[in-house]
This record gives C-alpha cells, sequence and structure tokens, in this order.
C-alpha cells in the first residue's frame, strides 16, 4: 500500500480528476493544488510578463502553507494522493519568467527551506497539445479561458524534460490520449494493474482506450 502518490502533467491532461478518483478508490485524503485561489492567475493568462511573478510568488507561498500542514499532521499514517509535485513550481517559473524575476524566485525559494516528502509513486500523464486545448475548452474553467497554444506547448516540454531526468521516486508514464481515466471503468482499471504491478523504477503505460 503506497502512502503518498503524486499524478503530475501539464494544463488539461487530467491530473486533478484522476487524484481525486484515485483517493477515493484508496480511501485517501486528497491534496490538491488549488489554481482557482490564486487572484492572479487569470491576469497572467491575459498579460503573461505582466503577472508572472506575482502569480509564481503565490503558488510558491501557497506550497509552503501546504507543506507546514502536512508536517503538522499524521503525514506518517494517512495515505495521501496529490495533484502536483512540489517541484512543478520551479518548473512553471523556468517557463515563465525572466532571467531577473527568476533570480528573486530562486531566493525567495531557498528562504522558505522546503522539506517536501518523497511519492511513493509519480503518476505523469502526457497528451499531445491538441488534445489538451480541447479538455481546457470542455471543462470552461474561466480563469483559463486565454490560454494560448505556444504558451501550453512550452509547458509540455518543460514538462518532458523535466521526467526525462526525473529520479527520485517510481514514475509510471501515461499516454492520456486516446484514453479516460476518470469516467471509463475499463481504462482505470487496467491503470490500477499497472499501477499495482510496478516494482520501482519507470515504465510506460501507452495503452487503445478500453471503450473502442
Amino acid at each position: 500500500m503506497r502512502k503518498f502518490i503524486a499524478v503530475e502533467g501539464p494544463i488539461g491532461v487530467g491530473k486533478t480528476s484522476l487524484a481525486k478518483r484515485l483517493a477515493d478508490s484508496f480511501g485517501g485524503d486528497l491534496l490538491l493544488e488549488g489554481p482557482e485561489q490564486n487572484p492572479f492567475l487569470e491576469r497572467f493568462y491575459k498579460n503573461p510578463r505582466q503577472a508572472a511573478l506575482p502569480a509564481q510568488l503565490f503558488f510558491l507561498f501557497q506550497r509552503a502553507q501546504q507543506l507546514q500542514e502536512l508536517r503538522q499532521s499524521d503525514l506518517f499514517h494517512a495515505m495521501r494522493v496529490s495533484d502536483f509535485l512540489i517541484e512543478k513550481d520551479r518548473l512553471f517559473a523556468q517557463v515563465t519568467l525572466d532571467h531577473d524575476e527568476f533570480r528573486l524566485y530562486e531566493q525567495v525559494h531557498q528562504h522558505l527551506a522546503f522539506e517536501a516528502p518523497v511519492p511513493d509513486l509519480v503518476i505523469y500523464l502526457q497528451a499531445p497539445v491538441e488534445v489538451l486545448l480541447e479538455r481546457i475548452r470542455q471543462r470552461g474553467n474561466q480563469y483559463e479561458r486565454t490560454i494560448e497554444r505556444a504558451y501550453l506547448e512550452q509547458v509540455t516540454q518543460a514538462y518532458m524534460q523535466f521526467f526525462h531526468f526525473y529520479d527520485t521516486a517510481p514514475l509510471l508514464i501515461i499516454n492520456t490520449a486516446t484514453i479516460d481515466l476518470v469516467n471509463n471503468d475499463s481504462d482505470y482499471n487496467a491503470l490500477l494493474e499497472q499501477m499495482h504491478a510496478m516494482r520501482g523504477g519507470r515504465q510506460y503505460f501507452n495503452p487503445l482506450s478500453m471503450s473502442l
């Protein structure tokens, strides 16, 4: 029984929905990123250069608060599923901030002294940019309505590079382009089987949808 599972991937790939279903299946606590709480995010999507720094700093302080709450809770006796890795904030900062802003971000990050728990399993969800844009459109979040394709391509590439070198925890990489892990039970059960079969390292899961 894994105690901490993190689901990651670019905007629109379905990580929050999958994290919720996994937490429900395993009876675990849910730890969510909470982008809707960031008052600068909608402004960032409208004007990235103007709002990138406050948006990233808000997320940074939000993570610090979440980690503080984790340290105060029974981390080692409660199963948890998260829809983000702490490292994602630095990934986004590298994409969105200019050189001077990123230096400031790094200084703040170092002073916060993050001590993030290491997941027992990381699930990295992938999908083509066209699929991500369609999923973003379908879910209709107000603050995401102005996301541009170029930005999403940058984020997708940053995730690919990050996980190419990631070896901190066991990693399951899933191509979600033709499957529905939330609404299709066959697809979801195939994922659970893959998770149970994992013994460490890095594995790829690239199924065709069971509904096809």
